[in-house]
């Protein structure tokens, strides 16, 4: 606790200068790493060992004010005198009124048309993915160069594209109509190619016989049906139907408790990742991810193509779980697919399963996205279930970057009121949250990442003073840093890399724009500036934190970063 009073200490030092005197960026920086600033070293226990955490000090007095009303010393100490006195997470700040989880949505049948993609733009979607189960590359090359043309139009707006590859699934082959499965009734799959009768249905895995015991719980569609395994032979295994329903074509196929023995990249897999690098989507979304192998061999062959798409991993398999530190460490970041997770493991594991990996990924600063049935219901019907509004809060609230709709906006009959469901929602729970004025600290920051732990302390100074936060970033690796410490405003990345910006959509609370920087910085500012008062994204007199940070210097020196609170005048 001495340690978060001393830099919220430090915090109503420089939160009482004169703010309205700041001019340029380089002159009146509050936390300067060569110039402004004198090291502490404080000690706080962890156990029984003790480590030292560096704080900044400023010594310039006066009075500041922003739009949210005065701030003053007085006012910060009292914040101070919360933290100690244990209400720290309490400390309630208003909301900035714009959704910070991001929304992937599945383009489908029901949305691929140009109209319909600018609709789900506006109802909230950040993530267009393209599910390679489902359509073919004409269709899907429709989607991405409608994205694009969408991308091309605006400066403060963008859809990122994601490649969902198809990976090892079994499914049941093509029926020419729906089959009604009976409790009680016996049910046939068959490893060769075409059988279609009222008893029996073709796979399209050649190991299916081997891979399934008599005994074994078949589950289709997650689960909306299931067989139990009676007996087999080298080409049929023969089941008596558990629970029924209606079966379609092209079903997917699990048993309970088991991965199939297929590799996690099929060839069709290699295809469409190829047709992806031509495309130069954002992110491959791969699924039933074993182990980090997989994501080695994919990255290495996209580093030969010269390719910058960042891996997401489906963690959706049984198999996947012991080695879940390594997998989400290999990869740019996962996503929870609890369709196929709840269908190979027990699905009362699902909601810890959930959690575990949000914040595995919180931890190594990886983006999570949590998918699958969020809004099923709403395939069909106008509205959702409180259930499901209940799952998109519980997403939300856990820290996911992103949550996903699926079949709602693939094929379902309100696709964009699905959209402006999750966003209602997802906003509505944001703004319910309590809000730290300290992020969640991350004590490996102070030692090895000098970026972090400016992250960490623009982090702090945009929630104590309640400001919006811009950074300047080529690489995307400030604003990613900033996000992962979650502050209480937008994150407005300003980067002049059109690739950088579609990247940083997937997010939360970033709003990535693009524009071109120039050699003078605050003419470059200036235009910042001017483009968010534009685009009513901040207000004249407001306070904004700029922070000057991060993998390639911008207008400072390499070993030089900025922390500085501007008054926004054009």
């Amino acid at each position: 606790m001495a340690a978060i009073t001393t830099i919220l200490t430090d915090a109503s030092a420089v939160a009482t200068a004169d703010l309205s005197s700041f001019r340029t960026i380089s002159d009146h920086s509050l936390f300067d790493s060569v110039t402004n600033w004198t090291k502490r070293r404080l000690f706080t226990s962890k156990g029984d060992s003790s480590f030292p955490i560096r704080s900044m000090h400023n010594t310039q007095t006066g009075v500041a004010s922003s739009t949210n009303g005065h701030f003053n010393a007085d006012k910060l100490k009292s914040t101070v005198e919360l933290l100690n006195g244990g209400a720290l997470g309490q400390v309630k700040m208003n909301s900035s009124h714009r959704r910070k989880t991001k929304i992937v949505c599945t383009i489908g049948p029901s949305t691929s048309s140009r109209e319909m993609i600018w609709k789900l733009a506006e109802a909230g979607m950040n993530v267009a993915r393209l599910n390679m189960s489902h359509g073919d590359h004409a269709s899907h090359q429709k989607t991405i160069d409608l994205v694009k043309e969408y991308n091309a139009q605006f400066e403060d707006k963008v859809i990122a594209i994601m490649l969902d590859t198809k990976g090892p699934e079994v499914r049941s082959g093509d029926v020419p109509r729906p089959i009604q499965l009976k409790e009680g009734q016996e049910f046939k799959f068959t490893i060769r190619r075409g059988v279609s009768t009222e008893d029996t249905v073709s796979v399209n895995y050649d190991d299916f016989v081997n891979d399934v015991e008599v005994g074994d719980i078949l589950l289709v569609d997650g689960g909306m049906m299931s067989l139990a395994v009676k007996s087999k032979t080298k080409e049929l295994v023969t089941c008596v139907v558990v629970d029924g329903g209606e079966l379609k074509s092209r079903r997917h196929l699990n048993v309970r408790g088991k991965s199939a023995t297929l590799p996690s990249i099929t060839d069709k897999d290699w295809e469409d990742i190829k047709f992806g690098v031509d495309n130069q989507v954002d992110f491959y979304a791969v699924s039933f991810v074993k182990d980090a192998k997989v994501v080695h061999e994919l990255k290495d062959y996209l580093k030969g193509c010269n390719a910058d798409i960042h891996v997401i991993v489906k963690i959706e398999s049984a198999d996947s779980i012991p080695n879940l530190h390594s997998i989400i460490s290999a990869s740019d970041g996962a996503m929870v697919a609890r369709g196929d997770l709840g269908a190979e493991l027990p699905i009362e594991e699902v909601p810890l399963l959930q959690e575990d990996i949000i914040r595995r990924c919180r931890d190594m600063h990886k983006p999570v996205i949590v998918a699958t049935n969020m809004l099923e219901s709403m395939i069909n019907h106008p509205t959702p279930t409180r259930a499901e509004v209940s799952d998109i809060a519980i997403a939300v609230r856990e820290g996911a970057d992103a949550i996903m709709l699926s079949g709602e906006t693939a094929h379902g009959k309100y696709p964009i009121k699905a959209a402006k469901v999750m966003h209602t929602v997802a906003l509505r729970t944001e703004s319910s949250l309590p809000l730290n004025v300290m992020p969640p600290v991350r004590f490996n920051a102070y030692k090895s990442h000098m970026g972090e732990m400016f992250a960490f302390h623009s982090t702090t100074m945009a929630n104590t003073l309640n400001t919006p936060i811009v950074v300047f970033t080529r690489t995307g690796s400030m604003a990613i840093l900033l996000s992962h410490y979650r502050p209480s405003s937008s994150i407005f990345a300003f980067t002049n890399k059109e690739r950088i910006k579609q990247r940083l959509a997937l997010y939360q609370g970033v709003i990535p724009i693009y524009m071109q920087f120039s050699d003078d910085a605050e003419e470059t500012f200036s235009r910042a500036l001017k483009l968010l008062t534009g685009k009513n994204l901040v207000e004249e007199g407001e306070f904004i934190t700029l922070v000057q940070s991060g993998a390639q210097p911008i207008w400072r020196r390499e070993s030089t970063h900025h922390i500085q609170v501007r008054k926004v005048e054009l």
